[in-house]
């Protein structure tokens, strides 16, 4: 009933920007914290940023003062906003949120996009 789907993934060159969308689509939910998160070939899936119900922000390490990320509740959509980007940054990112659907809680999360930076 309720759906996640991330967007704006892409290649970019190093040092370019871009800009991810995380959209729920559905009924009868809401929705509390939301994160991002990635995953790089070989690698462990990592929290990269999250973002709580109020706005408030968490980041990585490794990208603190690179991303950032903001929701539109009103939108029902989360985004994260890449900036000089690294090659270190090619993952494939995902969208995860706590929700209330139809009633129960649960996380949902989308299927991934693709980021790929060129060095």
């Amino acid at each position: 009933q309720v759906q996640l789907v991330e967007s704006g993934g892409g290649l970019v060159q190093a040092g370019g920007s871009l800009r991810l969308s995380c959209a729920a689509s559905g009924s009868a939910f809401s929705i509390n914290a939301m994160g991002w998160y990635r995953q790089a070939p070989g690698k462990a899936r990592e929290l990269v940023a999250e973002i709580s119900s109020g706005g408030s922000t968490n980041y990585a390490n490794s990208v603190k003062g690179r991303f950032t990320s903001s929701r539109d509740n009103a939108k029902n959509t989360v985004y994260l906003q890449m900036d000089s980007l690294k090659s270190e940054d090619t993952a494939v990112y995902y969208c995860n949120a706590d929700m209330v659907v139809a009633g129960r809680r649960q996380w949902v999360w989308g299927q991934g996009t693709q980021v790929t930076v060129s060095s």
